[in-house]
C-alpha cells in the first residue's frame, strides 16, 4: 500500500514567480555580491541583515497605503500567535525599524549600512520580474547634505561600471513639506478635468497621493499627463537650490543625466532628490536601480526627524547583463587508483584545499575514468595516486591545458 501511495504522489514543484539559483546563476550571484559590497564598503558601509517577516504595520506606515504594493502585492497572512505580519516587499522599511527600535535617532551621529537578500512581491511574474525577488541597497542616517545624494548617485555608478553595465541616470526632486502640498493642489486640478479618461487606479490615486499619477505605466495616462504640472517647476527656495546644487555636483563629476519631472519612485516616503538608474537592453522593465532622500520616514515609524537617503539594485534584473570574467584559477582534481590510496588521496586534497579550489573521487578508478570525470567537472589539473605512487611518496600529476606531466614529491605538491 504504502509503495503505491509513493508512486501516485505528485511531484512538488517551486512556486510560480520563485526559481532556485544554481550553476552559471549562482556563480554570477554570487561575483555581483562580492563586488558589490567591497565597493559599499569602500564607501564606508556596514553590513546589515534584517528578518524577512515582519510586522504588516510597518510597510503600511512607510511604503503607504496608497501605493501598489500594499493595495496588491504584499505576502500579508496572521501567523499562529494571532499577529498580522508580512514578508518583507523592500529592504528600506526594516533597516529604518531597527534604526528606531534601537534608538539611534535618539543617538545622532551617522549610520551608513548595506544589505542584500530576497524581497517578496505578489505580481504577475515576467522577464527580471519575480514573485521572490533580491535586491542590494545601501541607507544612510544622519547627513542631511545634498553632497551625500550626489556620492550615493556615484558610488552606484561605480557598481555599474564595474560589472560594464550601460546605464541613462534620471533625476528628479520631490519637494518637501513646504512645497509639495501645493503642487499637489496643482496636479489635482489638472488630473480632475480629464478624470473620466485616466485609468480605474490613477483615479484612486488621485484622492490617496496624487503625485503617483504620474508614474502610471498606462500609455493613455502617459499622453494625458504630458502637460501636467511639474514638481521642478514649483519647489521652494530650499528645494532648488538642493536640487541645482546637485546638477552642479554631478555636472562637475562628468556624470551626465536626464531631468525627468514624471520621476516620482514607487514607494510614498521619498521627498527631496528621486533617482532611477535606467537600461534599454532589457526591455520594457528598463529600471536596474533606484533610490532617493526620505527625510521624514524615521519619524513616521515613531522616531525622532532623522535625515536619510538609500537605493536599491534589482539583482535579477542586474545580472541579465553581468558578463562573468575568464577565470584562469586552477581547479584540482584528486582521485585514487586503487582502495589502498583513499586516505592518502583525502589527506592530500585537504591540504591542496588551502589555497586552491580542489575536487575529489571518492571511489577508486582507472587513470581513463578519472581524466574523463575531471574534464566534465571541469579541472585543469588531474592528480593521481596509487601502490606505486604510495611506495615512492609521490603523485601524478598532468596539467590537462598544457599536457604536461610530472611525478612530483608529496611535500612539493
Amino acid at each position: 500500500m504504502a509503495s503505491n501511495e509513493i508512486k501516485n504522489t505528485k511531484t512538488i514543484q517551486s512556486l510560480r514567480g520563485m526559481k532556485d539559483i544554481v550553476n552559471e546563476e549562482s556563480a554570477l550571484f554570487t561575483y555581483f555580491i562580492e563586488n558589490a559590497s567591497r565597493i559599499a564598503k569602500n564607501y564606508g558601509f556596514s553590513y546589515i541583515e534584517t528578518p524577512l517577516l515582519e510586522e504588516t504595520a510597518l510597510f503600511k506606515r512607510s511604503v503607504g497605503e496608497s501605493s501598489d504594493i500594499v493595495n496588491k502585492e504584499m505576502y500579508q497572512f496572521i501567523d499562529k500567535g494571532e499577529n498580522d505580519v508580512c514578508l518583507r516587499p523592500e529592504g528600506t522599511a526594516g533597516v529604518v525599524r531597527h534604526f528606531v527600535e534601537k534608538k539611534l535617532d535618539r543617538a545622532g551621529g551617522n549610520y551608513k549600512w548595506y544589505y542584500y537578500g530576497p524581497m517578496f512581491r505578489y505580481e504577475r511574474p515576467q522577464k527580471g520580474r519575480l514573485r521572490e525577488f533580491h535586491q542590494f541597497g545601501c541607507e544612510v542616517f544622519g547627513i542631511d547634505s545634498v553632497y551625500e545624494d550626489a556620492n550615493i548617485i556615484i558610488m552606484i555608478k561605480e557598481i555599474l561600471e564595474f560589472f560594464g553595465i550601460g546605464f541613462t541616470l534620471k533625476l528628479n526632486s520631490l519637494g518637501c513639506v513646504e512645497c509639495m502640498p501645493p503642487y499637489k493642489e496643482n496636479l489635482i486640478k489638472h488630473l480632475t478635468t480629464f478624470k473620466e479618461q485616466l485609468c480605474e487606479d490613477c483615479n484612486r490615486r488621485i484622492l490617496t497621493n496624487p503625485i503617483r499619477v504620474l508614474d502610471c505605466k498606462n500609455e493613455n495616462c502617459q499622453l494625458l499627463l504630458n502637460n501636467a504640472p511639474k514638481i521642478t517647476d514649483n519647489l521652494c527656495n530650499s528645494c532648488h537650490s538642493d536640487f541645482e546644487k546637485l546638477k552642479e555636483i554631478l555636472d562637475f563629476n562628468n556624470i551626465s543625466y536626464e531631468v525627468d519631472s514624471n520621476l516620482v519612485r514607487g514607494l510614498d516616503y521619498y521627498n527631496k532628490t528621486a533617482f532611477e538608474f535606467v537600461s534599454n537592453e532589457i526591455g520594457a522593465q528598463s529600471a536596474i536601480a533606484g533610490g532617493g532622500r526620505y527625510d521624514r520616514l524615521v519619524e513616521f515609524l515613531g522616531g525622532k526627524s532623522t535625515s536619510g537617503i538609500g537605493f536599491a539594485i534589482g539583482i535579477e534584473r542586474l545580472l541579465e547583463l553581468v558578463k562573468m570574467p575568464e577565470c584562469n584559477q586552477d581547479v584540482i582534481y584528486i582521485g585514487a587508483l586503487d582502495e589502498i590510496s583513499i586516505n592518502t588521496m583525502i589527506k592530500v586534497a585537504n591540504k591542496k584545499r588551502k589555497t586552491t579550489k580542489t575536487l575529489v573521487e571518492y571511489a577508486p578508478r582507472s587513470f581513463g575514468k578519472h581524466f574523463g570525470i575531471a574534464q566534465k567537472l571541469g579541472a585543469n589539473i588531474v592528480a593521481l595516486i596509487g601502490e606505486n605512487e604510495l611506495k615512492t611518496n609521490t603523485i601524478y600529476v598532468k596539467n590537462i591545458d598544457t599536457q604536461e606531466i610530472k611525478n612530483l614529491n608529496l611535500e612539493e605538491f
